[in-house]
């Protein structure tokens, strides 16, 4: 075989085992082997020196020339396996972009229904010409029980029913306001008549069960002028009822009922269906109690500072709570409470979407 012969076949070789390289570990195994101070072509090279210069000048450009194809070769293939090398890592560690990305907290955070109820509340009662009216969670007896025509002994001003605040130094007990009419009698007394408010807050006693908590919330309306009546006091309500629970028509029940603050007393049944698994406000043929209200007692007036003779009015309280499990389907009134992150996902409402009668309450 000439030396011509025996370098062709050396290239042949070579060129196969760098295009057999899976990896850049391989392919430097092969140009080691090749171009290596003991490499297959180094040791070629190394020779030229022995040869008389006749076959130095034959062998010489032969070989420099199969260590430049080699070296080129390997080169080329070099690059390829980095290509793919990175090509497996990128295809390993991508990340898809096109998933979604996670909620913001404006997209992710609810409004807590008693929150919601009070916002559809206050954009009823607006419309109808209202003002909000806020006072202390922390009252004098004054304020919660005598000006609103309690008498002494009345069970209200027992421990059992009531949050009492240890006496002060003079005796006097504070409590956490029972209901938010002390809000009615401090703006009687700061507010000269007309007055049309409503008064939303926290209130407190000692009851807890399924549809009772020590914390609750209310909401309480008064009006007064020297000409208001209890047919408006039953328009009122009956237009409350039929915004807030979003139906055409509502039926309407007042019974005779005691409260020491309205003379006459009436509890407030709205007509509903109780046929299925949720209670229906305005259908059906049963009724459910739901409020209480009445004529604002004359000795409240006059504790306020304002002449019965002249000056006359009425008022209503419901339970925010209690509308907020009729209107959207809650049946434990504790769970309102427990801070659950699960429940309110269920029950909560979108921050973004404000109540509004032309936009929908709970739309």
């Amino acid at each position: 075989m000439t030396d011509h012969s025996k370098i062709e076949d050396l290239r042949t070789a070579i060129s196969a085992e760098i295009a057999d390289a899976a990896d850049l570990a391989a392919l430097d195994q092969v140009r080691v082997a090749a171009l290596g101070k003991k490499g297959s072509i180094s040791a070629l090279l190394a020779g030229l020196g022995k040869m008389i210069p006749e076959e130095r000048q034959i062998m010489g450009p032969l070989l420099n020339g199969l260590k430049n194809q080699v070296a080129a070769e390997i080169d080329a293939r070099n690059a390829d396996l980095k290509q793919a090398a990175l090509a497996a890592r990128l295809a390993s560690e991508k990340v898809d972009v096109t998933l979604p990305l996670r909620k913001g907290p404006v997209a992710r955070g609810r409004i807590h229904p008693v929150s919601q109820v009070m916002d559809e509340i206050t954009a009823i009662f607006s419309d109808m010409g209202f003002t909000i009216a806020e006072g202390p969670d922390i009252e004098t007896d004054y304020y919660n029980f005598t000006a609103l025509n309690f008498p002494e002994g009345h069970p209200a001003r027992e421990m059992h029913d009531t949050f009492f605040f240890p006496p002060d130094e003079d005796g006097n007990r504070k409590v956490l306001r029972t209901h938010t009419s002390p809000v009615q009698i401090r703006t009687m007394e700061s507010v000269e008549p007309p007055i049309r408010i409503i008064a939303p807050g926290r209130t407190y006693r000692c009851d807890s069960d399924q549809t009772h908590t020590p914390m609750f919330h209310q909401v309480e309306g008064l009006v007064i002028d020297k000409s208001s009546h209890i047919g408006q006091l039953r328009w009122v309500l009956e237009e409350f009822l039929k915004a807030f629970f979003e139906v055409d028509q509502v039926k309407t029940r007042f019974r005779p009922h005691f409260f020491p603050f309205t003379e006459p007393s009436m509890e407030v049944d709205v007509g509903c269906d109780r046929s299925g698994d949720s209670v229906k406000i305005g259908e059906g043929e049963d009724w459910l109690e739901i409020l209480g209200c009445g004529m604002v007692h004359p000795n409240v007036l006059r504790n306020c500072g304002l002449d019965p003779d002249v000056y006359q009015g009425f008022a209503w309280g419901m339970g925010i709570d209690r509308l907020a499990m009729l209107k959207y389907g809650m049946n434990d009134l504790r769970a309102f409470f427990d801070a659950d992150r699960r429940w309110l996902d269920h029950y909560g409402f979108r921050p973004l979407d404000l109540p509004t009668l032309f936009g929908g309450l709970s739309s």
